[in-house]
């Protein structure tokens, strides 16, 4: 009798053992560790920062381990950083570029039990995902204020590329508010060269412009530390940088990657993250402006808030309707 009950047991002991394993392979879809790769640094006080406090917001809210990889900008060092995350048990990885589009797609069939994002690109399959910032309009909005409160009507963009989608809407919304305004705009290039950005800065300043718009990671911070020097405005980037100077940062145009990274840790815990393609603005509070200077006078506060608010109602901009 007792040579059977141990035999029973024994069996239920093996089955156990190979049932319980397999049963990692009903929650594929929840979060069970992240890794994040970043061209640069996450200490830029910009867009990589804004990254990496997506990161750790995934972990205090998933209680579960979180990974980054820094100055990941090749398809080799992106192969060995997804490699070595999958080794860990990774499932799910944040690539915090557009570049990383490209990369990810061409690797992702092999790693099918990771779901990769990354974003504003436009590679997407089954289990790679694009998350896209409308950008034009929070330039849009930047360039009102700018244009309200340059007192000499030059404003400069000193931006990292031509294609960014805010440029083009802060220059809209700079001749909307002002028509009377010239707009100077320059290209670093980079995303971070500051070298390059402070001497565009000089050429602009010479040029009488009082009201700057860096829109750049790690050169936004270094610009706006020579507007505070000379006294002139600014408008943050990416992230609320009033703390830089509550006087001369006139507002922020806002990415909240935070919680874009929440939200899409979120959709794939509860198996909702598809491949593809997806843009997010002011409306699902992914974007907003900064807080606003003292020196903005009340009345304008009021102004661009109704507008910001109108625009989340009709997804038209002042200019559209």
């Amino acid at each position: 009798m007792k040579k059977q009950s141990a035999f029973i047991y024994v069996i239920i002991f093996i089955f156990f053992l190979f049932i319980l394993p397999g049963c990692d392979s009903f929650n594929q879809g929840n979060v069970q560790k992240v890794g994040m790769l970043v061209e640069n640094t996450v200490n830029d006080q910009a867009w990589g920062s804004s990254g990496y406090e997506g990161l750790l917001a995934i972990k205090e809210e998933f209680d579960v381990d979180v990974y980054f990889k820094e100055e990941i900008q090749t398809q080799q060092e992106v192969n060995q950083a997804v490699e070595e995350f999958a080794n860990k048990g990774v499932n799910l990885i944040f690539g915090h570029s557009n570049t990383y589009g490209k990369m990810f797609d061409t690797i992702s069939s092999f790693y099918p039990d990771i779901h990769f994002v990354y974003f504003n690109g436009g590679y997407e399959n089954s289990n790679l995902t694009s998350l896209n910032f409308n950008a034009h309009a929070m330039g849009f909005f930047g360039g009102m204020v700018a244009g309200e409160m340059t007192k000499t009507n030059q404003v400069g963009i000193i931006a990292a590329y031509e294609w960014q989608p805010e440029i083009e809407g802060f220059f809209e919304g700079v001749s909307y508010q002002n028509p009377q305004a010239s707009v100077h705009m320059n290209f670093v290039n980079n995303w971070d060269d500051e070298e390059r950005a402070l001497d565009l800065f000089d050429q602009m300043n010479a040029q009488n412009v009082d009201v700057f718009y860096p829109a750049g990671d790690t050169f936004s911070v270094s610009v706006i530390n020579k507007v505070k020097e000379l006294d002139k405005y600014a408008i943050g980037y990416v992230t609320d940088q009033s703390h830089l100077s509550e006087r001369k940062v006139l507002t922020s145009t806002v990415q909240h990657v935070d919680q874009l990274y929440l939200l899409a840790a979120e959709k794939f815990d509860d198996d909702e993250l598809n491949g593809g393609i997806f843009t997010y603005d002011f409306q699902d509070e992914v974007i907003s402006l900064g807080k606003f200077s003292p020196d903005i006078p009340n009345r304008f506060r009021e102004e661009i808030n109704e507008k910001v608010e109108k625009y989340m109602e009709t997804d038209l901009l002042p200019n559209e309707r």
